[in-house]
């Protein structure tokens, strides 16, 4: 492949939101590095394009469509990924909506779709892989949560909330697992130029999203990837608990 570097020979990973942005690209990159990668997300005719383009670049991946706010559907992923690979080391979970809007004007059933899938996707799919993750030499868990947490800008207190929510429970699941030699990071992107911005349903928002990821040179997926790729290339013995990255013309 091309940049291939075997950093990750003979592990396999599960990627989790991977039909695009961020999710997409750490499919990609991973798979550079030589592991076998599990796609996983709701569109499936996207995650088909993905493994087709990382298995014609020499890679292998497959395509694995699930919810994961689906707990069957979950469990079924997971099976997927061990019988196809042979077991599982490392999950990145990805898979989130941002849906920002003003309290006064925001709808509930936003706000449900973020704790359902930012949230309790990532608790559900974590839940899920830890045995496979224990039934090996070791094990990463990685869960994207957002810089928005650390000073969050007015409207995106939900989504915030939700990404903060990400970050306290790995940080006891850290706990939980490390004397199995698991390791936990999280990683907290700043602005990045992903398709988030287009799912946003409140108008006025939706417009100041796209104006300030026009003002600067924003973080593209692959810039979040390398972060991952960091994180889970790291010697055993060496754990990245936390890592921020954003964007140098956001100050």
């Amino acid at each position: 492949m091309d940049d291939a570097t075997g950093e990750l020979d003979r592990t396999v990973a599960l990627v989790t939101g991977a039909s695009s942005g961020i999710g997409a690209a750490t499919a990609k990159t991973l798979a550079a590095a030589g592991a076998s990668v599990a796609l996983a997300a709701r569109r499936a005719d996207r995650l088909e394009t993905l493994a087709t383009a990382i298995e014609d670049n020499g890679g292998t991946a497959l395509a694995i469509p699930t919810d994961v706010t689906d707990g069957t559907a979950v469990e079924e992923m997971i099976e997927r990924t061990t019988e196809a690979f042979g077991g599982l080391d490392a999950l990145v979970n990805n898979a989130g909506v941002m849906l920002p809007a003003p309290v006064e004007r925001a709808d509930p059933d936003d706000w449900r779709r973020m704790v359902e899938v930012n949230l309790l996707g990532t608790m559900n799919v974590t839940r899920a892989v830890l045995p496979a993750l224990r039934a090996g030499d070791g094990g990463h868990v990685v869960a994207l949560s957002s810089d928005a947490i650390q000073s969050p800008s007015a409207r995106f207190g939900a989504y915030a909330a939700t990404k903060a929510g990400v970050v306290a429970f790995a940080d006891s699941l850290r706990a939980e697992v490390a004397d199995d030699g698991v390791r936990v990071t999280v990683v907290e992107p700043g602005v990045t130029d992903t398709e988030l911005p287009d799912q946003v349903t409140d108008e006025g928002t939706k417009a100041d999203v796209e104006t300030l990821v026009a003002s600067m040179r924003a973080l593209d997926g692959e810039d979040v990837a390398a972060a991952v790729r960091y994180a889970l290339t790291r010697p055993a013995h060496v754990s990245v608990d936390r890592l921020t990255v954003r964007p140098t013309d956001a100050g």
